[in-house]
């Protein structure tokens, strides 16, 4: 499982409730498959929040990934939401669409080299 932390973002220094910054890290390839979406063109991974979010909220990441000491600052938007208690026993969050641009596109194929021939498994994940 991935873990996440959130905390938001303002310029004035006063506190907002949006948009609000997301620490997603990745400690291992299995909990990084179970969260990629490769369905969206640009890429996007699900992010576990009881926070709630809407369909085309903004929301920023900063994405740790396995045995990679970088962190990688996502600007994406929400894709979908799946809701508390969700049928199927699938956990809350939202899954986070990338932005169409051109380090995002590298991040893609960092996270599918990363992922390999995995990608095309059969396994569940918490994603569509």
């Amino acid at each position: 499982m991935a873990s996440t932390q959130h905390g938001t973002l303002s310029s004035s220094g006063g506190p907002i409730t949006r948009p609000s910054v997301i620490q997603l890290v990745f400690r291992e390839k299995g909990a990084l498959y179970a969260a990629y979406i490769p369905l969206f063109a640009e890429g996007g991974l699900f992010v576990p929040t009881s926070r709630d979010y809407r369909l085309g909220d903004d929301i920023y990441l900063l994405l740790s990934l396995p045995d990679d000491p970088q962190r990688y600052p996502v600007a994406g938007k929400v894709a979908w939401v799946t809701p508390a208690n969700a049928s199927g026993g699938r956990t809350q969050g939202v899954g986070v669409r990338f932005p169409n641009e051109e380090k995002m596109r590298a991040l893609r194929v960092k996270i599918e080299e990363l992922l390999g021939t995995s990608i095309q498994s059969s396994k569940p994940t918490q994603t569509i």
